[in-house]
């Protein structure tokens, strides 16, 4: 019983321990100098034209300035380390124990502590950094690599870099046809979580976009109904990383 728990175990702990510097990290995150997402100022454009062209203009609610909360106040915040461990830990220490002593381990060590950072800053600033996002190309790649290496399997290998192709060409083409729906740091991040799903199988692939999707409707849904998030758009990042894990769980 042990041995098959010590997978889970040992990706639970480094997991935990690299999250705690994780408010680190985004402490020195530069702030953006504009805002990346045009669509607030699209949706107010939109809101003006239609009071314009209306005969009877309608009562509007004062607007509330979207102010993005600085990095480093964000950083800062009460028992952050310990909530990010312990998410990290819970969702490496899952994978860990479904794949067991599997060659992608140190790859979804890597996905898990970043997708709970990214979570977090996205949810609360509805911005998926550059400068997070972009750096761990590379890292991911290498990763998936190591793990063709380690088990020879070039067949998953060249299925993690068609799965990020496919997925990463599907996103672009939703953010260029409906950007309101999708910002560009979703599609950025939605390489990274295809490569690694692609390096498991399609099916992995195909259960954790879906239920990205899902998530995002029916509890951004619910979310909206019950006034916790804006009913003009709400971060999806979050829902592409539990996805994520959702499809290595059950792929």
């Amino acid at each position: 019983m042990l041995p098959d728990l010590l997978p889970a175990l040992a990706m639970a702990l480094v997991a935990a321990a690299a999250a705690w510097w994780a408010p680190t990290v985004i402490a020195r995150l530069p702030e953006p100098e504009a805002d990346p997402d045009p669509v607030p100022d699209m949706a107010l454009a939109d809101a003006h034209a239609e009071v314009l062209d209306s005969a009877e203009p309608a009562p509007q609610e004062p607007a509330v300035p979207d102010v993005k909360v600085p990095y480093t106040e964000l950083a800062s915040r009460p028992r952050l380390r310990p909530r990010l461990a312990l998410a990290s830990a819970i969702g490496a220490g899952s994978i860990g124990y479904v794949l067991g002593p599997d060659p992608s381990l140190p790859l979804w060590c890597f996905v898990s502590v970043l997708g709970v950072t990214l979570s977090y800053v996205d949810w609360t600033t509805r911005l998926l950094p550059y400068r997070l996002v972009a750096p761990s190309y590379p890292i991911t790649m290498g990763l998936v690599l190591l793990a063709a290496v380690l088990s020879r399997d070039w067949d998953a290998l060249l299925r993690a870099g068609v799965a990020w192709a496919v997925v990463y060409a599907a996103f672009t083409v939703m953010w260029l046809i409906y950007r309101r729906g999708i910002g560009y740091g979703d599609v950025r991040l939605c390489g990274i979580l295809a490569m690694s799903l692609g390096w498991l199988g399609w099916s992995n692939v195909v259960i954790g976009m879906y239920a990205a999707f899902i998530l995002g409707a029916v509890i951004g849904g619910v979310l909206v109904l019950v006034k916790l998030v804006d009913r003009r758009g709400y971060p999806f990042g979050p829902f592409l990383v539990v996805g994520t894990w959702l499809g290595v769980l059950f792929g």
